[in-house]
């Protein structure tokens, strides 16, 4: 295919971005959460565009949209590419959108190229790898790779509506977990494209790296029960301030992170009930993220603050509470995947940085069906999980002339 057609396909591959970031839920801003008439709508778009790619297009009960090229013969393998469909709130254009519709824009290439696969592809948009509406990320994943547990279905949201009760509507009143979608030998692997969301790439002028290694993540549910009083006539020494008794953990935990590099602790909710300015806080409930490479680190971090949170209450006389709502363990990426990605890089950027992401990714769940591999994508100044997340047009088109030669790297490795 000409150069040309590699440009307009990176600039058809910036509106399709532009167009589906105005898919929200919320005037103004670009937000869409797991199961919400948002999402529903954004894959609606993103099917079109699968379809006219020349892709069969499904959603599964847990509200993954799938696109799939045709098996060559029977038998043939799958490769699976893609990532989240869902957002933070007030997000982005790129975080997730990028590798969903990347893998699209590589296949309508790689078609006009005349690359023939001897394998099929799964472009896959995960409904749910953030965690926003549930406290707890990659329900999508998990559905798609049979890992949908008791425990996620019990997740409640802010309304009290478990997980299980909104798949079941959605599934016309009835819902069981469903299996894996493969069996681990029916997959060549899973291609994950995804900004950076830091600023290494930036720094080495480097427009794309390869992810070695996906750190480790625990999310809870934190809560200090104490009791409510009027602000001006409870004397100081006579109080049980839950929020007061949250703020101490807060500190603890930052402190704990600091003294422990490269381990990285995130209070980012605070509930304070009944959340009045002249009452004292008789109930708080906060998020807890922890995230380190190394397993062991991590769990240990926890098991601290947990006794650290204890140690409070009984200080302040207060009730407590931490409820692990996500434990994933570190993951390390195909060595053969990604020696392929990095020589690729390599020869079109003229070296390969390896990257360890301290970011969760729907590649530590896929992991447990076939091998990952990751390439990061350049944005500028490291900024995600904002509006403000930005990737070039020469980056796009970059990342895009990888992933095409990716895959005619693996139609070569696996014709017949």
């Amino acid at each position: 295919m000409p150069k040309a057609s590699l440009t307009q396909a990176a600039a058809a591959l910036a509106r399709r971005l532009d167009r589906l970031a105005r898919v929200s839920e919320e005037r103004g801003v670009t937000t869409r959460t797991f199961m919400s008439p948002a999402m529903r709508r954004a894959n609606a778009l993103v099917g079109r565009f699968m379809k006219a790619a020349g892709l069969s297009v499904r959603v599964d009960p847990v509200g993954n949209l799938i696109g799939r090229t045709r098996a060559p013969a029977r038998g043939a393998k799958t490769l699976l590419m893609g990532s989240h469909l869902d957002t933070v709130r007030d997000a982005g254009r790129f975080d997730g959108a990028l590798g969903v519709l990347l893998p699209i824009a590589a296949l309508e290439v790689a078609r006009g190229r005349g690359i023939v696969l001897p394998f099929a592809v799964e472009v896959l948009g995960f409904s749910e790898e953030e965690g926003v509406r549930f406290s707890s990320g990659y329900l999508g994943s998990k559905g798609y790779a049979g890992r949908l547990g008791k425990l996620d279905l019990r997740l409640r949201d802010s309304r009290g509506i478990t997980v299980r009760e909104v798949l079941a509507k959605s599934n016309r009143g009835r819902f069981s977990p469903p299996a894996p979608a493969h069996s681990r030998g029916e997959l060549i692997g899973y291609l994950e494209v995804h900004i950076e969301q830091g600023p290494v790439l930036e720094a080495l002028g480097l427009a794309a790296g390869v992810v070695s290694a996906i750190a480790g993540q625990t999310r809870a549910r934190v809560a200090f029960l104490g009791k409510a009083g009027h602000a001006g006539t409870t004397p100081m020494a006579l109080r049980r301030d839950a929020l007061a008794g949250a703020a101490e953990f807060i500190l603890a935990a930052e402190a704990l992170a600091r003294a422990r590099p490269p381990l990285v602790t995130t209070v980012g909710r605070i509930e304070a009930r009944p959340g009045t300015a002249n009452v004292i806080a008789g109930a708080a409930e906060l998020s807890l993220d922890v995230r380190h490479p190394v397993d062991a680190q991590r769990l240990a971090a926890c098991a601290g603050l947990r006794k650290a949170g204890r140690l409070i209450a009984v200080r302040r006389d207060l009730g407590f509470s931490m409820e692990v709502t996500q434990d994933n363990g570190a993951v390390s990426c195909s060595r053969e995947l990604s020696s392929i990605l990095a020589g690729i890089v390599r020869r079109h950027e003229g070296r390969c940085v390896a990257l360890a992401s301290g970011a969760g990714h729907d590649g530590v769940i896929i992991s447990s069906l076939a091998p990952v591999a990751m390439l990061f994508v350049r944005c500028r100044g490291g900024l995600s999980h904002s509006p403000g997340e930005s990737v070039s047009r020469g980056d796009l088109k970059a990342a895009l002339r990888i992933v095409v030669d990716f895959l005619a790297r693996l139609a070569s490795r696996h014709a017949k």
